[in-house]
């Protein structure tokens, strides 16, 4: 082991070799610049600096300005793993954990009632992800088969797993159903009737929660309240009671409550509080027919990506949502319902960094008379779709170095053969970056694996969990091996020859079969 808790380098890995730089700090110097530039983009004092609250608690440069993480130099990380490179710190994703079951815990006390914290596995799922949000006491919410063998296999406890989707099979529910789910979120009426089906033949009960759109569709600091939303998810406010009432007249079905979800990267209360008052009308309503125990508000709780997001502190969510389903109730005369909440970004999000090694880096003159920097980097839209997708946000730093020229406006993008692969969409990094340096994105946790695709046949990167000064893959890296040994026609063996190895630990090779194994 090294100093830095590191194995020895694998033998098929490689130090990059920097090439000399080039400063490219004037492309941006022009008085336009703030055309090209996004207006909450602030020009940074120090393009070394790392904002507290974008990047893990535990990330630091160390004496040579090389970012630590985890206690461990991200140059160490990239001469065992490779690039790019997953990086999660345990540490971070536990505290976080810890914090919002406490700060919802607390909220729900104030009030008389109880509150369980889902977390969401959609954000990031991996067996060891299950037991560190198990042990810290939180249960896990799972929209798939394989998210759901996935928990099962890190060996949660199926009564404190919930199953949401709004296109469960029939064999999703029978297993489901079989290992003893603790609640299903029901989404249509076909699922009704099929999920009925199924209990029914096991001769057993199984909990169920209603989706409910509330017509209010909150992002980040804005929130939009209208009478129906047209999206694929729940049943409208109209729609929710005839559907409750046939849940309730199959024996095997037990409705125990509502579950909304109102959208996500949600900073303040306002969008939940509308929410709440909509929803807490309903479950009055519904009340009549039985008692129900539980209102389930969903997640969608923001962190912060760049230097200027100030998201609301979980406590302050936690009080302000609770507050407002009292509020309400009290109104009502009606008892409060236990609560239940399903945060993934927030538990998971900024405990995460992606490393990317800068391939080469282009100046690219604009019509309107300014100039762009494009850093490319060695992945890009297949381990981190979100910019693709929805235009998010991104930071980046350097982390193999620090520079004292002066910053420059730029575009980290990825490798594929896609216009809109844009990693971060607009960043100021030192002038001098250059092919060679080592680029960190942080805040990666969430969403980033989990939607990450082989597109343009490139394999997706391992996941390396920090902790104790020590490194571990939690998630293997694939190699082109792998890829190919998926294609059906080829064969594993040509010529007698096996294919090509993995370059760095982490990206191990899957055992395969040949063509004449296969076939026994």
């Amino acid at each position: 082991m090294t100093p830095s808790g590191l194995a020895e380098p694998h033998p098929d890995s490689r130090t990059a070799s920097v090439e000399a730089p080039t400063d490219w700090s004037t492309v941006s110097a022009d008085p336009h610049h703030r055309s090209v530039a996004p207006a909450w983009l602030e020009r940074p004092a120090d393009a070394n600096g790392l904002a507290p609250a974008v990047w893990p608690a535990a990330a630091a440069r160390d004496a040579d300005g090389v970012l630590e993480l985890g206690g461990i130099p991200a140059t160490a990380l990239r001469e065992r793993f490779g690039t790019p490179l997953y990086v999660v710190d345990e540490d971070e994703v536990r505290q976080a954990a810890r914090r919002t079951l406490d700060a919802f815990r607390a909220a729900a006390a104030l009030h008389g009632v109880q509150a369980r914290v889902y977390y969401a596995g959609k954000a990031f799922l991996s067996t060891e992800v299950v037991r560190w949000v198990t042990e810290e006491g939180l249960a896990v919410d799972v929209c798939s088969g394989g998210e759901l063998a996935v928990a099962l296999a890190a060996g949660a406890d199926p009564a404190r797993l919930g199953f949401h989707g709004n296109n469960k099979s029939v064999a999703e529910l029978e297993r489901a159903v079989e290992v003893g789910i603790g609640s299903i979120v029901i989404d249509s009426l076909i699922e009704i009737e099929r999920l009925a089906a199924i209990v029914e033949r096991r001769g057993a009960t199984q909990a169920v929660l209603l989706r409910v759109n509330s017509g209010v569709h909150a992002e980040t600091h804005d929130f939009l309240a209208t009478a129906h939303e047209d999206q694929k998810f729940g049943f409208t406010l109209t729609d929710a009671p005839a559907a409750v009432a046939r849940i309730r007249e199959l024996g095997g079905l037990e409705f125990v409550g509502l579950h909304c979800h109102i959208g996500s990267q949600i900073f303040g209360t306002a969008g939940f509080e509308e929410s709440a008052a909509r929803l807490v009308e309903l479950h009055a309503e519904l009340r009549e027919g039985g008692e129900l125990p539980v209102l389930n508000l969903g997640g969608g709780f923001g962190i912060a990506y760049t230097s200027v997001d100030d998201p609301t502190p979980i406590e302050q969510l936690a009080l302000g949502i609770a507050e407002s389903v009292a509020r309400q109730c009290e109104v009502r005369g009606i008892p409060m319902p236990n609560l239940a909440f399903e945060p993934g970004r927030a538990i998971v999000g900024r405990a995460g960094v992606t490393l990317y090694e800068v391939g080469t880096t282009k100046p690219v003159a604009l019509e309107s008379g300014d100039t762009r920097l494009y850093v490319s980097v060695d992945g890009g839209m297949s381990d981190n779709a979100r910019p693709a997708l929805y235009g998010a946000q991104f930071s980046a730093r350097i982390a193999s170095r620090t520079s004292d020229v002066e910053p420059a406006l730029a575009r980290v993008v990825g490798k594929h053969c896609e216009s809109g692969d844009i990693v971060v969409d607009a960043e100021y990094l030192p002038g001098d970056v250059s092919p060679g340096d080592l680029l960190a994105v942080p805040a990666t946790g969430a969403y980033c694996f989990s939607l990450a695709s082989n597109y343009n046949y490139v394999s997706r990167p391992p996941v390396v969990a920090l902790r104790g000064g020590e490194a571990r893959v939690i998630v293997r890296g694939e190699t082109i091996d792998d890829l190919l040994a998926r294609d059906a026609g080829l064969s594993t063996v040509r010529d007698g020859r096996e294919l090509a190895g993995a370059p760095t630990e982490g990206r191990q090779r899957m055992p395969v079969l040949s063509e004449r194994s296969e076939s026994k």
